[in-house]
């Protein structure tokens, strides 16, 4: 039985490979959907690299990101967000994760459309809030009621996260579960790009 089991988990993964080919896949979503953690096992699954486009900043800049916010502000820190994953999607295949407000950025979200296919992982509010009021490093959170500037957050910026190209429903099950759902849903995308 586990063999067949393997058998279907690397098929899984071949189908996936295949259909992604050599462009990128995107993971966008807001803060706390499981993007990085997630798109850490895709990679792994896939074979393709990995990166997180939020440790490629503080990598390039020498600063955390709320060193960035606090020192230059939001608008400069989105120019440079938009200017590292323009840089990452020229080439692939290769799994990125962005932060929550990458793809809200129009420049951004056009070198996301162009640079390959894009994943929103969409939670909703009491599984996002359960895996962000652990840490205090979100700048964007630093408000006197946190949980209700993430309400906002997801109010604005979710008719944006639905342009992405493919929608997958994160979830507080194990991370495998999430990242295998990624990988049917890129094949899945295939299929019907092919059939169409």
């Amino acid at each position: 039985m586990s063999e067949q089991l393997l058998t279907v988990a690397d098929s899984l993964k071949d189908r996936a490979r295949a259909a992604l080919g050599s462009r990128n896949l995107i993971l966008v979503g807001l803060m706390g959907a499981g993007k990085s953690s997630v798109g850490r096992i895709v990679a792994s699954q896939l074979a393709i690299p990995f990166i997180d486009s939020d440790l490629e900043i503080e990598r390039v800049s020498r600063m955390t990101i709320a060193e960035l916010f606090a020192a230059y502000g939001e608008q400069e820190f989105r120019a440079l967000e938009a200017r590292v994953v323009k840089r990452l999607l020229k080439s692939g295949p290769r799994v990125v994760s962005t932060g929550g407000g990458a793809f809200i950025n129009d420049r951004t979200r056009k070198h996301i459309k162009k640079g390959g296919l894009s994943v929103w992982l969409k939670a909703d509010l009491d599984v996002l809030w359960e895996r962000v009021n652990k840490r205090d490093t979100r700048p964007l959170l630093k408000t006197e009621n946190p949980k209700q500037t993430l309400e906002g957050l997801m109010n604005a910026r979710y008719p944006i996260y639905a342009q992405a190209d493919l929608t997958v429903l994160s979830r507080d099950v194990r991370k495998e579960i999430m990242a295998d759902e990624v990988l049917k849903a890129v094949i899945e995308a295939q299929k019907e790009s092919a059939a169409s």
